[in-house]
């Protein structure tokens, strides 16, 4: 008999699914659903370019749509298929993406008196409207509760939970006070599959709660009420309609209901997983293990690994976050990453590359990688800071920003490109040498993402830079795999690491540092290094006045003489 998950993939503007065979690790089905509400799925307000908010109704259709294609997928790939081998539906989506429900755990803006009101909407993770209330909690708990901020990084964000709904309860108080709870995106829709929406019945994920609404045993759970009601009394009352218990995804949040098995076309019953974000779920459709990193390279980048949790741990300054049991059982979860890199790309060829690189964008991109292909390490002369939206980590600063240094008359866009692919890179050093600092060991990384697969390149530059192999997921659909590989092992029949093995490979190609290349980029990183600090460390003490001259000579002996 045949075993088979699902996997459900919710993004920033369209969710996607993955049918998956168990034991061979084949993808029998995948269907894409376009959320249809708003730009690209995103309710905005012209008057507030921070707003970004969802509609819940697009995840419901989105849902039958991407579950029911898939299966008539894999009925037309394999005419034996039968539904009735699934053994598991997992899902995983943005996050901090909270809702705020009623006492039936029905979105507001499911209901009559809210349907137009865009704050009873989703609060989608990107949207920045909190940003005043990031800062407060940022400010309070580093006088009050530092415990709280070392456990994410140090600065709590407008894009997490508890600024998001401070946020609602300022600017729409009625919207606040009918919300008789709030619900992150990845708990709301395993409830909604096992009938289990009722707010105190929802098993809520210890992937979001402790990543985005500071909940950790160690104090608790939750914040504590005092802390809550220094910001807003509002907020210590609305914590006791939250949760007090979070659960890793090996857990079971339910059964499929009758109703929506008929829908999807499933026979009831069928375990569905405790839901996490799609990065941490990504990492586990990676392989991710202890001294393993997965980098999800995209237009921006998140950060993931592991280590088992009786190892000696304790906080690392500038990380997104610690958490035990967020991307694998038994494990804490580390969580980084970087605010822009494909991003950083885009900005530059849609805006300064030349039309004599190529009509169109991607011709453009072909051709500058064609041109630096051919370049040796240090050979341009330039070194970037790659902060054109601000930092993630380590120095977890949205106000600072890029820089391109070394440039002349002579400068070729090309050349630029090449800095700030090599400057991603630099970032991404920094980042696993604060983790390895603090006792996490990275021996190799993972890749997934678009990047990874379509620049061939760039992977090079980043495995001499980083001096370790890089492997790229063979999956294009990392983060669904990783839900349908807990949506199996929610039910208690298989195990992750027997799974994991069948499903989580890896492509043929491995790009491995290359030994010359490594000699001249750690001469660059010292420099990268001392403008990081120079620009982003407020008690830096140090001089600039070598930086330029020493990436000249290291251009000159590059392209004179071919050695660092």
């Amino acid at each position: 008999m045949s075993r088979y998950a699902i996997g459900l993939d919710y993004g920033t503007n369209s969710c996607r699914s993955l049918l998956l065979d168990l034991d061979t690790g084949e993808e029998l089905g995948s269907v894409v659903f376009p959320y249809p509400s708003g730009k690209l799925g995103i309710l905005t307000d012209p008057s507030d370019p921070h707003v970004a908010r969802q509609h819940p109704q697009d995840y419901l259709d989105g849902m039958v749509a991407i579950i029911t294609g898939a299966l008539a997928q894999a009925k037309e790939k394999r005419p034996d298929f039968n539904p009735s081998e699934v053994i598991g539906i997992g899902v995983d989506t943005t996050g901090s993406t909270p809702i705020p429900v009623n006492a039936d755990g029905t979105p507001l803006a499911l209901t009559p008196e809210f349907a137009d009101n865009l704050n009873a909407h989703v609060w989608l993770w990107k949207d920045h409207t909190a940003y005043e209330e990031a800062a407060a909690i940022t400010a309070l708990a580093a006088e009050k509760r530092p415990q709280y901020l070392a456990k994410c990084g140090g600065i709590y964000s407008s894009e997490w939970w508890w600024s998001k709904i401070w946020r609602c309860r300022k600017v729409d108080a009625l919207v606040f006070a009918a919300a008789a709870s709030w619900v992150e995106h990845c708990d709301w829709l395993p409830a909604v599959l096992t009938g289990n929406e009722r707010p105190d019945r929802i098993k809520r994920s210890v992937c979001a709660a402790g990543h985005k609404a500071m909940f950790a045993e160690a104090w608790g759970g939750l914040p504590d009420a005092e802390f809550l009601a220094e910001l807003d009394p509002a907020l210590a009352e609305l914590r006791e309609r939250l949760y007090s218990t979070a659960y890793s995804s090996d857990t079971k949040a339910g059964d499929l209901t009758p109703e929506w098995a008929d829908k999807l076309g499933l026979p009831a019953g069928i375990p569905v997983a405790v839901g996490a974000f799609d990065a941490h779920m990504g990492a586990v459709g990676s392989g991710v293990k202890a001294g393993t990193l997965v980098k999800i390279l995209g237009t921006s980048t998140c950060d993931i690994t592991v280590l088992p949790d009786d190892a000696p741990l304790g906080d690392v300054p500038g990380v997104c976050g610690v958490v035990d049991g967020s991307v694998l059982p038994g494990h804490y979860g580390i969580e980084a990453g970087q605010s822009a890199v494909g991003d950083i790309f885009l900005w530059f060829v849609n805006h300064l590359v030349p039309d004599s690189y190529g009509a169109t964008v991607n011709e453009k991109f072909v051709e500058m990688e064609r041109r630096l292909s051919v370049m040796k390490p240090g050979e341009t002369g330039l070194l970037a800071l790659d902060w054109n939206n601000g930092n993630r980590t380590i120095l977890v600063d949205t106000r600072l920003t890029g820089l391109i240094l070394g440039q002349t008359l002579h400068t070729e866009a090309h050349e630029i490109y090449r800095a700030l692919i090599e400057a991603t890179a630099f970032g991404a050093l920094r980042i696993i040498e604060r983790m390895e600092e603090h006792g996490i060991a990275i021996h190799e990384v993972v890749n997934t993402g678009g990047l990874a697969v379509k620049n061939a390149t760039l992977m090079q530059i980043y495995a001499d830079i980083l001096g370790r192999p890089l492997k790229v997921a063979a999956s294009e659909q990392t983060c669904a795999l990783g839900a349908a590989l807990f949506g199996a092992v929610s039910g208690g029949s298989v195990s992750l690491e027997e799974i994991q093995q069948n499903c989580c490979r890896m492509r043929d190609q491995i790009y491995l540092p290359i030994t010359d290349n490594q000699a001249v980029y750690a001469k660059i990183y010292a420099l990268y290094k001392t403008i990081h600090d120079a620009f982003g460390v407020a008690t830096w003490q140090g001089s600039l006045a070598g930086v330029m001259k020493e990436l000249i000579a290291i251009r000159q002996r590059q392209r004179q003489h071919g050695g660092g």
